[in-house]
């Protein structure tokens, strides 16, 4: 009798030795962010200076030209706009595919031989494989006195060009202001408005796109109190919880 009950409770357990009798058990939800697609765009490229020609040359940028690039800014101790926005990009990568989002960096280097991608090349990343948003972050270098705080920057409503998804990159714009907000990142004081929020129609970066899309300018490089925090790791880190939590509301 024992030596049958054995036999019957070893057909019954799994690979492990666990009864396969139904327990109940829900199976694993996916991942909050599994088949979304997000393009991110690491403002600038640490070379660009190297290469004055190539960054000056113009490119089209939504009916017009444009250079292909500029050098960026950098805070007054020489920390430049180009290696905080690939730091904190890659952060914010790092999180949204832990959310299991598909990420797809628009620049792929920090380096001092390289430049670009030109504009219209970051204006269009996203559009051939129909991503749900993009993401643009740069910092500021202004030297209004006292500017300091953080803008995002969406699409101007331009037939033919931006019309289509003006709306949607609006909503992400608040969005990614409210995912700032809440990490503790103040509003730029220093932008027309004063409520963290512009419209363009002249970035090829905006554009060019055929999805929703925003620049966010992260902050003023110039002020010092910016500058500490993004010259930190720990506010680095606070930018990128910021951004994430911005795409993370817009995408639910």
């Amino acid at each position: 009798m024992i030596a049958a009950l054995a036999l019957l409770l070893s057909l019954l357990a799994g690979p492990a030795g666990a009864t396969a009798v139904a327990t109940g058990a829900e199976p694993a939800d996916p991942p909050p962010m599994a088949g979304r697609v997000v393009v991110l765009d690491a403002g600038h490229q640490l070379g660009n200076h190297n290469f004055p020609a190539q960054i000056n040359a113009p490119v089209p940028a939504g009916g017009f030209t444009k250079p292909c690039n500029t050098t960026g800014t950098a805070t007054d101790g020489g920390y430049p706009e180009a290696t905080f926005t690939w730091q904190v990009t890659r952060q914010v990568r790092a999180r949204l595919r832990d959310l299991g989002a598909r990420v797809v960096m628009v620049r792929t280097s920090n380096r001092q031989d390289r430049w670009g991608p030109c504009v219209d090349e970051r204006g269009r990343a996203g559009n051939d494989i129909d991503a749900d948003l993009k993401l643009s972050i740069h910092a500021d270098g202004s030297y209004a006195p006292g500017a300091r705080g953080f803008h995002v920057i969406a699409p101007t409503a331009r037939p033919g060009w931006t019309a289509d998804i003006a709306g949607e990159s609006a909503s992400l714009a608040r969005d990614v202001r409210r995912g700032l907000v809440r990490v503790g990142l103040p509003v730029a004081d220093y932008i027309a408005g004063g409520d963290g929020l512009d419209v363009r129609g002249d970035l090829g970066t905006l554009n060019l796109s055929d999805v929703p899309v925003v620049m966010v300018e992260l902050g003023n490089m110039r002020d010092p109190g910016e500058a500490r925090r993004m010259t930190s790791a720990r506010g680095r880190a606070t930018y990128a919880r910021g951004l994430v939590a911005g795409v993370r509301s817009y995408l639910w």
